[in-house]
């Protein structure tokens, strides 16, 4: 089934947050009500088509910051050889590279935390990939060593693993509005990461997961499948209130406003 095209009308809404009164959050409800979920390894076809195993992580992760690299950092230090297939390449070589890639203006001026820019601290590329993707016939399994290790100690991934790598396919924006009285507030956006969101190359893709019809299998919505992502990026407070807006969505009739990636899979 060929993809959505990202232009069908959605339903937003926007509510201030609990917890700061000079935050609104704008919420996409098409999406996060979508029944998306990750189909990594169970018909994902990957981003580039010579490279159908790898899903999202042929090119290795960018950090957002520093810390964001810290974290990831301590429990790299934990990951055994049994658990990462690539582990005694990274002791040889390490597992951070800089990014040599041009700069994308389009993608640094827009607010958003996962925006790549020229001189980035990524993830290394071994192989082809990801230096923490196992491969097919790694005896521990196929997929991200890190997403892994989250599983055997028990704990969300998104402690694990790099900023982009757990908030994909959720995006974050951020943008300082006036109102009318000049005093202005922080808005920001939660929503689907559609190929746009990886700048003018997002559309090189060979295939790509959200407005895919077969990837929207979810027995849950996203919001629900991908509560502890959201809870990260919005706090407890602010995600209960998305999470009963949600649930009136869900409640009113008909299809108006739904995903259409969504519908085709229904």
């Amino acid at each position: 089934m060929p993809e959505v095209k990202a232009s069908f009308p959605r339903a937003y809404v926007e509510f201030a947050d609990p917890d700061d009164a000079d935050t609104v959050y704008r919420c996409d409800l098409t999406w996060l009500t979508s029944r998306w979920t990750c189909i990594f390894g169970r018909g994902c076809q990957g981003i580039y088509a010579d490279r159908p195993h790898d899903g999202c992580c042929t090119l290795g992760a960018h950090f957002a910051d520093a810390d964001d690299e810290q974290r990831v950092g301590r429990y790299v230090s934990q990951l055994t050889a049994e658990q990462w297939q690539y582990k005694d390449a990274a002791t040889k070589q390490g597992w951070v590279e800089l990014e040599d890639l041009e700069a994308d203006a389009s993608e640094s001026d827009t607010g958003d935390e996962t925006g790549i820019r020229e001189g980035e601290r990524k993830t290394r590329v071994v192989d082809g990939a990801c230096i923490f993707l196992n491969r097919p016939g790694f005896p521990a399994g196929e997929g991200c060593a890190l997403h892994l290790l989250a599983l055997q100690q028990g704990r969300s991934f998104v402690a694990t693993k790099p900023d982009v790598c757990w908030q994909l396919p959720l995006r974050r924006q951020f943008r300082e509005v006036t109102r009318g009285d000049d005093t202005t507030y922080t808005e920001v956006t939660l929503g689907e990461y559609v190929r746009e969101g990886w700048g003018p190359g997002g559309h090189d893709l060979d295939w790509y997961c959200t407005s895919n019809s077969e990837a929207h299998i979810g027995s849950e919505p996203v919001y629900r499948s991908n509560r502890d992502e959201l809870v990260e990026l919005m706090g407890k407070q602010a995600y209960a209130v998305l999470a009963g807006l949600c649930t009136e969505f869900e409640a009113m009739p008909g299809d108006l406003m739904r995903h259409p990636a969504t519908l085709i899979a229904r």
